[in-house]
């Protein structure tokens, strides 16, 4: 896996984040972004004192389905991604005690009757994690029947959402 962090890209640039990837970068003309959030999870992190940010698209709680992947693309599960996710943060100076955490997605999307539930799983084993680490979610907008794109602005820590059938974006964090 290449190196999850970004450091001296060009101005104002957009940096995409597929499903199963993640991107930590201090620089803040840098958007991170990421793509229908169906079921996965988009997790941010980020420390304004050293405004240095990170979003991971995570697909599946838990990697022991599936132990080669989880080593080839930590960032798949939340077990594997989010220790990936603050790793790569520690690296650029971010704190643990500052950064703020900001998700969204988690819905359940092509799974009416509930019977898989990808999206509350993944879901309830980032914040278990999270809680074991005593940490604590800034801002969320997850669960329901619908896709979501999420921004994080490196500069400033704000987070936009543009929810599927919403005809504009949404703050979920705004600085």
């Amino acid at each position: 896996m290449p190196s999850p962090t970004l450091a001296g890209l060009g101005l104002e640039q957009k940096v995409i984040i597929g499903i199963a990837e993640l991107a930590v970068s201090n620089n803040t003309s840098a958007t991170l972004t990421t793509y229908s959030l169906g079921s996965c999870l988009g997790i941010t992190i980020y420390d304004p004192v050293v405004r240095v940010g990170g979003l991971l698209h995570i697909m599946l709680p838990d990697s022991r389905i599936d132990s080669a992947k989880a080593a080839a693309q930590p960032a798949m599960f939340v077990d594997s991604g989010v220790p990936a996710l603050f790793r790569a943060a520690y690296k650029l100076g971010a704190d643990k005690h500052r950064v703020q955490i900001c998700i969204a997605g988690g819905a359940q999307i092509m799974d009416d009757g509930g019977y898989f539930n990808i999206g509350k799983r993944n879901y309830d084993a980032l914040t278990k994690m999270l809680n074991e680490h005593g940490l604590r979610i800034h801002a969320e907008q997850v669960g329901g029947m619908v896709n979501r794109t999420m921004y994080l602005n490196l500069a400033n820590g704000d987070i936009r959402l543009k929810i599927s059938g919403k005809p504009q974006e949404t703050y979920l964090c705004k600085s």
